[in-house]
């Protein structure tokens, strides 16, 4: 019931870009009645992370990354984009262009109007600091090593779970629950802009 497209944020992913067109690609050739969770992969963060270094810089994430393919989550209803990279956890509300979309921090039902975008990075080496400054954007943050866990109870109830590795406990999740229908359905930036001649 999942679809994963991944990134290689090693080569370019902007507009125009070879990779973007794969990404693109891959995002629309899911069928979400067969694999209604579409979930978005990549190594650096091209979402949102309020660590200090993407903090200090201004981005919270890789130059240009989220400009580049916000459209694209957003065109697509990407559910939940995961990185790596930044050596903690983190997790964003549901959001398009740095506004939350949906004030709910733990059960969604219905459409999410943006992306949920976390950061999964704590696998091993030391951990990374977060910056002072924790944007509204922020809902959970742990500096702490862990893993995240994906179950698709059916076509219309998914549960996402960050637990920490020391003790296997859940420290952070949320669920998602909606008809497949509903996101089939046009939102704020999902559909192709219309004239009045089409």
């Amino acid at each position: 019931m999942f679809r994963f497209c991944i990134a290689d944020t090693e080569h370019d992913w902007r507009e125009g870009s070879e990779q973007y067109n794969f990404i693109e690609h891959c995002l629309a050739s899911v069928d979400r009645q067969k694999q209604p969770w579409l979930i978005f992969l990549a190594h650096r963060v091209l979402g949102y992370s309020s660590v200090t270094w993407y903090a200090d810089e201004g981005s919270f994430g890789e130059p240009m990354g989220r400009e580049s393919l916000q459209k694209l989550w957003q065109k697509y209803k990407v559910d939940i984009a995961i990185y790596g990279h930044v050596h903690n956890y983190e997790r964003a509300c549901p959001i398009y262009q740095n506004i939350c979309t949906n004030n709910e921090k733990h059960f969604y039902k219905g459409i999410l109007n943006g992306t949920i975008h976390v950061v999964a990075g704590g696998g091993g080496a030391g951990l990374a600091q977060f910056s002072t400054f924790q944007p509204k954007w922020s809902i959970f943050r742990d500096q702490d090593y862990g893993f995240v866990k994906l179950t698709a109870f059916d076509h219309s109830n998914l549960l996402f779970e960050y637990k920490r590795s020391s003790d296997g406990k859940v420290y952070d999740s949320f669920r998602i629950s909606r008809d497949y229908r509903d996101i089939l359905a046009c939102t704020v930036d999902s559909c192709p802009s219309m004239t009045l001649a089409s």
